[in-house]
This record gives C-alpha cells, sequence and structure tokens, in this order.
C-alpha cells in the first residue's frame, strides 16, 4: 500500500491514521463514499447543530457517526468546490475567487474553472477502480450567466463533470438560479431545457442519487463500488420551497432573530459543540432588534421558506439511506455532510435596475416571469419570486459565530460537519473538536478506501495532497491536523494553527484570538502577541506566495464592492 502524500514533513500522527485505517477497511470489498454538501447552510440549520429545523435524517446520521464541531470550509461556494474536489487550496486548483475568468491579473489562480493539472477526487477514484457519479451545482468549470444558453459548455475553459473524472453526471453548471427551472441543467454532456410542471431542484438531485445507488448496486459483473458526490444548491438564494412545507413552518420565527439566535446558541451548548465558557457574539450591526424591525410577518415568511428548503433537502437524504439499505450497501458506505460556506447575507435589491441579479429575471418554462428582488410586498417560495433571507437571518444561521459567507471569520468558514460509516468509528454519537480544513476530506477518502494519490498526472509530476487524513479520528478523540490551515477570499485572510487564528478583513488589521477560550472571536489579543502575531503572518505570506495568492482587489481601479453583500 503506498499511502498518501502529504505535503512538508509527515507527522507521527499522520502515519499512525494511516496505519489504523487500513486495519479499519480491510473487508473484501472496499467501501462505497457519498458525499453530500449543502450550498449556503450556515454552522446552526441543521438538529444535531442546534436548529430548530427539522431534519431527522442528518440528526440520525450524526448521532449514530462522528460530529467535528470546527470543520473548516473556504467561504466560498466555487472556492470550496474546488478545494473539496481537488484536496488542495483553491487558488491551487484554479479558483482563488470565482468562476470568472480572471487569469490575465491574477494568473492561473483566478482561471475561474479547474486546472488540468490537478487530478479531481472522482479521477483519483476512478483510477482506483470506483464508478463514480455526480448530482447536482458543479460552479468549478467557469461562468454560466442564467439569462444565456450555454452554449460553450463543454470547452477547455468550461469543463464539464464528465470531463472531469464522473461517469455521469445530473444537475446544473453554474451557481445559482430557479429551483423549479434551473438554468445550465444538464445531463451528462445533454442540456435540458425545460423542466416539468412539478419540478424542484432539491427533489431532483436526491431522487436522481437514488436511481444512480440502485444502478451502481446492481452492476454486479465489476462489483465495483462507487463515489457519489450530492452537490445541493439548497439552501441557496433563491427562497423556493413547496408551499406545504413552508406552511409547516409558518409562525415558527415570529418571535425573531434575537430570540432564535438566543435559542441556538443554547441548544449548540446542550449538545456539547460549544465550550460553556463561549459568549454568544452580539448580533451584528446592520441588524435591527427585532422589536424595531418592520414587516414581520414577510420576515417570518422569509425564515419559514429558507427552513423548508432545508427540510425538503433532508427528506431527500432520507431517501438516499433507505435506497442504501434496499440494496444492502448502506453499512459499507461511507457518508459525509457539510456545507460549503456559512449563511449568505447577501440581499438581491428590488427594482435594481442594470445589476447583476437582474439577470435572474427570466421566464419559466411554463411561462412565469419571475421577479427578482426582496419585495415585502410580495412572499417568497413561488416561482414567480427571486428572494433572500438577508443579513438577519443569516445572522441566525450562523450563530453563535461573528459574520457570513466569504468573510473568514467563523460564521464564514465553520460547517457542520457529520461523517458515518457503521462499525468503523469508535464511541458513534461522539464530538471531534479539534479543526480541520474540507480539503482534508479527499485525503481522508482516499486513505480508508486504500487509493494512493497519483505521483504523476498526464505525464508531469505533481505536487503532493495538501489535504491530510483525519482516519484516525474515527478511533482516537484526541488526534489533531499536524499543520496550519490557510485561507484568503476577496482579501479577506486568516490562518489558523491548533488553539490560534489569526484573521482580518480587507482593509482592516489582523486580530488574533485563542480558539479554545474564545471561538466566537470577541477577544483580541493581538496587542498582548505581537511576537505571535509577526509569526502567524510570516506563515500567511509563505502560504499566499506558494499558492498564487494576489493582493486585492484583483483590479485596483475598481470599487471593491465585494464585501458589501447588503448593498446588492
Amino acid at each position: 500500500h503506498q499511502g498518501i502524500r502529504s505535503s512538508g514533513r509527515e507527522s507521527e500522527v499522520y502515519q499512525r491514521g494511516l496505519h489504523e485505517s487500513i486495519i479499519m477497511t480491510s473487508s473484501k470489498k472496499k467501501p462505497n463514499v457519498i458525499w453530500i454538501m449543502a450550498d449556503d447552510l450556515g454552522f446552526s440549520d441543521i438538529g444535531c447543530f442546534g436548529s430548530e429545523i427539522e431534519t431527522p435524517h442528518l440528526d440520525a446520521l450524526g448521532q449514530s457517526g462522528l460530529r467535528m464541531s470546527a470543520m473548516y470550509n473556504c467561504a466560498r461556494c466555487c472556492p470550496s468546490r474546488a478545494s473539496l474536489l481537488t484536496g488542495v487550496y483553491p487558488h491551487q486548483a484554479g479558483i482563488g475567487h470565482m468562476a470568472s475568468n480572471d487569469s490575465e491579473v491574477g494568473g492561473s489562480a483566478y482561471q475561474g474553472y479547474l486546472r488540468e493539472s490537478i487530478p479531481t477526487v472522482a479521477e483519483v477514484f476512478k483510477e482506483g477502480g470506483y464508478q463514480t457519479i455526480m448530482l447536482g451545482k458543479w460552479h468549478v468549470g467557469g461562468e454560466y450567466p442564467p439569462h444565456l444558453i450555454p452554449e460553450h459548455a463543454g470547452d477547455p475553459q468550461h469543463p464539464m463533470p464528465v470531463q472531469r473524472g464522473f461517469d455521469q453526471h445530473y444537475g446544473t453548471l453554474g451557481g445559482a438560479g430557479s429551483y423549479y427551472d434551473p438554468p445550465s441543467l444538464v445531463q451528462d454532456e445533454t442540456l435540458l431545457p425545460s423542466t416539468p410542471d412539478d419540478y424542484y431542484y432539491t427533489d431532483a438531485i436526491n431522487d436522481r442519487a437514488c436511481e444512480a445507488i440502485r444502478q451502481a448496486s446492481s452492476n454486479t459483473e465489476e462489483n465495483k463500488p462507487f463515489f457519489m458526490y450530492v452537490a445541493h444548491l439548497c439552501p441557496h438564494w433563491p427562497l423556493h420551497a413547496p408551499p406545504e412545507v413552508i406552511k409547516k413552518y409558518r409562525g415558527r420565527y415570529k418571535a425573531g432573530w434575537d430570540h432564535l439566535r438566543g435559542e441556538r446558541f443554547q441548544s449548540l451548548k446542550r449538545l456539547g459543540m460549544l465550550q460553556p465558557t463561549w459568549e454568544c457574539s452580539p448580533r451584528h450591526e446592520k441588524v435591527p432588534s427585532w422589536d424595531d424591525a418592520p414587516n414581520k410577518d414577510w420576515e417570518d415568511a422569509r425564515m419559514a421558506t429558507y427552513a423548508a428548503m432545508i427540510d425538503v433537502m433532508d427528506q431527500g437524504i432520507g431517501r438516499i439511506i433507505q435506497t442504501l439499505k434496499d440494496v444492502n450497501e448502506f453499512d459499507n458506505t461511507i457518508i459525509i455532510f457539510l456545507s460549503d460556506n456559512g449563511g449568505c447575507a447577501e440581499f438581491l435589491k428590488e427594482d435594481n435596475v442594470g445589476a447583476w441579479c437582474e439577470n435572474y429575471a427570466t421566464v419559466a418554462s411554463d411561462g412565469t416571469q419571475t421577479v427578482v428582488g426582496n419585495d415585502p410586498n410580495r412572499m417568497p417560495g413561488g416561482r414567480d419570486s427571486f428572494m433572500s433571507y438577508d443579513l438577519p437571518w443569516a445572522n441566525v444561521s450562523n450563530s453563535p459565530f461573528r459574520l457570513f459567507k466569504s468573510w473568514v471569520h467563523e460564521g464564514g468558514i465553520a460547517t457542520p460537519f457529520l461523517v458515518h460509516y457503521p462499525n468503523h468509528i469508535s464511541n458513534p454519537g461522539r464530538i471531534h473538536h479539534s479543526p480541520w480544513i474540507m480539503l482534508d476530506i479527499m485525503a481522508t477518502c482516499l486513505d480508508l478506501c486504500h487509493i494512493p494519490y497519483p505521483l504523476t498526472w498526464k505525464g508531469t509530476t505533481i505536487p503532493p495532497l495538501e489535504g491530510k487524513s483525519f482516519a484516525s479520528v474515527f478511533q482516537d478523540n484526541d488526534i489533531e491536523r499536524p499543520e496550519p490551515m490557510f485561507w484568503e477570499h476577496q482579501g479577506n485572510c486568516a490562518v489558523r494553527l491548533r488553539r490560534w487564528k489569526l484573521v482580518k478583513n480587507h482593509g482592516h488589521d489582523w486580530e488574533l484570538f485563542n480558539m479554545d477560550e474564545d471561538r466566537t472571536e470577541l477577544h483580541n489579543l493581538a496587542t498582548e502577541e505581537p511576537e505571535r502575531v509577526q509569526e502567524m503572518i510570516t506563515l500567511w505570506k509563505e502560504w499566499a506566495a506558494r499558492c498564487g495568492v494576489k493582493e486585492w482587489p484583483l483590479y485596483p481601479d475598481e470599487e471593491d464592492w465585494s464585501n458589501r453583500p447588503w448593498d446588492w
């Protein structure tokens, strides 16, 4: 067994984890692997991470598996997906910002699509003898404006999943759009320009996943295990959900965002996700108190729709679980669930003529005109609407942390995370608190499945995986990641090394936090620890130079609108 190559010095902990995982997975058939990723789901948005939203199937996986309270993503949709799919940092994978091609100013780190020189997880699993299946949102293959026909799909700057290692793909190529009539919807390489009247994207993803599981498990001639990537759009805007599920949540949010943040904070502490001494971050400065908030019934409807979207996703995950049981594959399947970033504070102004969000004002296949914007005179949920739940409710989703999607304070990068692997996790139901990052997931799964990471790719020697396997955590709760973790997105920067985190917002000074004592980042220790700050800045700068990180904004003469999503 060649094992997983690791950048830098191999630690004793890492080698021990590799050895233990080999022992753990000694069954004749290699395990199946399913990754399920939600989109813009906040840290406290599912039941087993403190939410009031009903997610019984995810809760059951967490309670009989392993939850990790300090797993991190990469702050934004496509950078996170690029990192997850390659096991390296987003800039190394080619998506240092978004899916737009900014290579002219940023080089290949900002080309907006996955680098051909870095193998994807699907390509490595395929080399390892796996069937590879993807359902859902791609968003790592260049731009797909929602109002245009994606005629460029599949060209060298717009690679599709089936060109990057997946045997099959059903889903969308772009970043967002209607759940009833999603743009850039494809089956493999065939564009699907219209959908049935009763279509709902979240259900379609989950139901297609069930079909693919049945098909993969019936392939008895080769007896190949499968790797499946279920990439939900849910609960990314727009707020679209079936009316009967929205109705189930209507009225639950009339107590307001202040009350709900407090409830979730207490629930997280009861669950053991948070240390008893940690404080809840204060309400964001741009959020009014609930007592002063206008349009309370509309606000309740927005959050009820958001909750309904998550509820529907969980119901579909329940169908995936049942399908695995029906085909006798549940006990031999590793299931991982996470989110690509924190809750989203993006506003979506109504009547914002000429703004980018107006590109979503399309006509549905049934003739319905979509109206974009958070207009309190309209209700969310239906195909004629296109709304977000906005900054105040995103502040709830990220309880108890600061800030949102796109930032690298905890509210932007902390994900609910669970892994389920029957008979391979000691003391199931426990919570692991040491920090890891999503690029470690690929290394872990390759480790568990005995698949070596290649030394060369397309005839060229390639760097090792940046990710570190946490397979040993399945047996030992005291394992820590041996190397620091780094972030940069839109000039928001961070490095975490064990209990210390150095972080800054674009245009502001670095802050230092002791995460063992203050994970909600309320007590800045930078002035008390100047030497530590300088040491960590040096680490961050070395990493940034190695990964091709550029100064933000990439276009210095343009206004930096990106860090003001409440103005969009």
